[in-house]
């Protein structure tokens, strides 16, 4: 049973997990939105709204904190100094999901994940 089980394996080893919502934080963060399965979207969603979270206080320790996830400077910069200010007074809700279609080659349900 897999109560109270905290995350989604995603079929990967952890080190493989852990790279591909960091690649797709990154693509969500430069692009705004990004199309994707809907399990890997739900799993981004959780990881993406704590980097705001921790992002909003734009101090070095977020620098820090979002680089040390994100290892991208670009992405982390774009974060602190354009996406997080805009949800300050926001608490939580940064991100939204939309099924949008199957896949043509395995019929897996698509979304778009995008900053609200």
């Amino acid at each position: 049973m897999r109560h109270r089980h905290g995350y989604r394996k995603l079929g990967r080893t952890s080190a493989h997990r852990k790279a591909l919502l960091k690649n797709l934080a990154i693509a969500l963060i430069e692009y705004g939105k990004i199309e994707i399965g809907v399990f890997k979207a739900k799993e981004l969603q959780s990881y993406i709204e704590k980097l705001i979270t921790a992002a909003r206080s734009g101090d070095l320790n977020a620098h820090r904190y979002v680089f040390a996830y994100l290892q991208n400077k670009s992405a982390t910069k774009k974060l602190i100094t354009e996406i997080a200010p805009k949800y300050a007074s926001r608490n939580g809700g940064y991100t939204r999901i939309q099924r949008t279609r199957l896949r043509r080659g395995d019929a897996s349900q698509m979304a778009i994940i995008e900053l609200v």
